[in-house]
């Protein structure tokens, strides 16, 4: 016996890679990069920004990306479901209009929505794996298959996703002349390098977020350091950086960590059993 009990596993489970991978602390940093990813695509960028005050909702939508991940990675097989159909009407009833040419586009674009899923993934492998959690080339082709999953519940068809590293190489390769750093992208990386915050807390945010916004920008593939039109470290500096952020973070004890509000990891072991906890040695061959 494994310690795992009979209950809902929901749509990824304890032996999947994303389960180990998701509990990991640095996916706070992989958001912000995935962020920082994201508003590089003009039509998705705008879609966000014309939809929503961002400087006083990017909190927000972390949490609420944090949220969506938790719930669909540890949460029931219905309550995942439930969270992707509140995505799937939210991105239903949102459009944006392009200032050049006039046209108003939907935010659920497959496009739009190929390129938000792609570059969240690629932030989250890309962090975990920099940071020295133990991601084999199998492991990683694994995790992007398995999230064929999660491009479904946002309203992808799964066959047009990548599945692979290679698959996710060749689009990024596709749709780099797409990508470009206008005024929606700079109000991005103005918020995540200096977000508003209360007078006592700017010392907080001198020493806490700014280093995870460095982190999250510097770690960025090198055309998207010369779109923004700001340096980063040397990539050998940055790696150092990451594991040294990575291997601080996880000596907090996971137990603590998990107690955070929405507790996704402490639920589902409630669920499943002390089995289907979190670990990099589950991760197997």
């Amino acid at each position: 016996m494994d310690g795992t009990r009979a209950g809902d596993p929901g749509l990824f489970g304890p032996r999947s890679v994303t389960w180990q991978l998701h509990a990991d602390p640095m996916m706070w940093v992989a958001g912000v990069r995935a962020l920082y990813f994201q508003a590089l695509h003009p039509r998705a960028v705008r879609g966000v920004i014309q939809n929503s005050d961002f400087r006083k909702e990017a909190v927000g939508r972390l949490m609420r990306t944090e949220n969506f991940v938790g719930t669909t990675t540890y949460g029931t097989t219905d309550a995942a479901e439930k969270a992707g159909a509140r995505v799937r009407k939210i991105h239903r009833m949102l459009s944006a209009v392009d200032p050049d040419t006039g046209e108003r586009y939907g935010v659920d674009e497959p496009e739009l929505l190929l390129w938000v899923h792609c570059a969240e993934i690629d932030s989250y492998l890309h962090i975990l794996r920099r940071s020295g959690y133990p991601i084999t080339d199998a492991h990683a082709d694994r995790y992007i298959r398995e999230h064929l999953v999660s491009a479904r519940l946002v309203g992808l068809d799964p066959d047009a996703v990548p599945a692979n590293q290679a698959e996710m190489r060749a689009y990024f390769e596709k749709v780099r002349p797409e990508l470009a750093v206008g005024a929606d992208a700079r109000e991005v990386d103005d918020f995540l390098r200096r977000p508003p915050t209360h007078p006592l807390l700017v010392p907080a945010r001198e020493v806490l977020w700014r280093r995870v916004a460095q982190l999250a920008y510097a770690s960025l593939p090198p055309y998207a350091h010369e779109l923004y039109g700001r340096a980063a470290a040397e990539p050998a500096t940055v790696t150092r950086q990451l594991r040294a952020t990575g291997t601080l973070l996880r000596r907090i004890p996971a137990r603590l960590r998990w107690q955070l509000p929405p507790k996704h990891v402490l639920r589902a072991m409630s669920r499943l059993g002390p089995g289907s906890r979190p670990a990099p040695y589950k991760l197997g061959g």
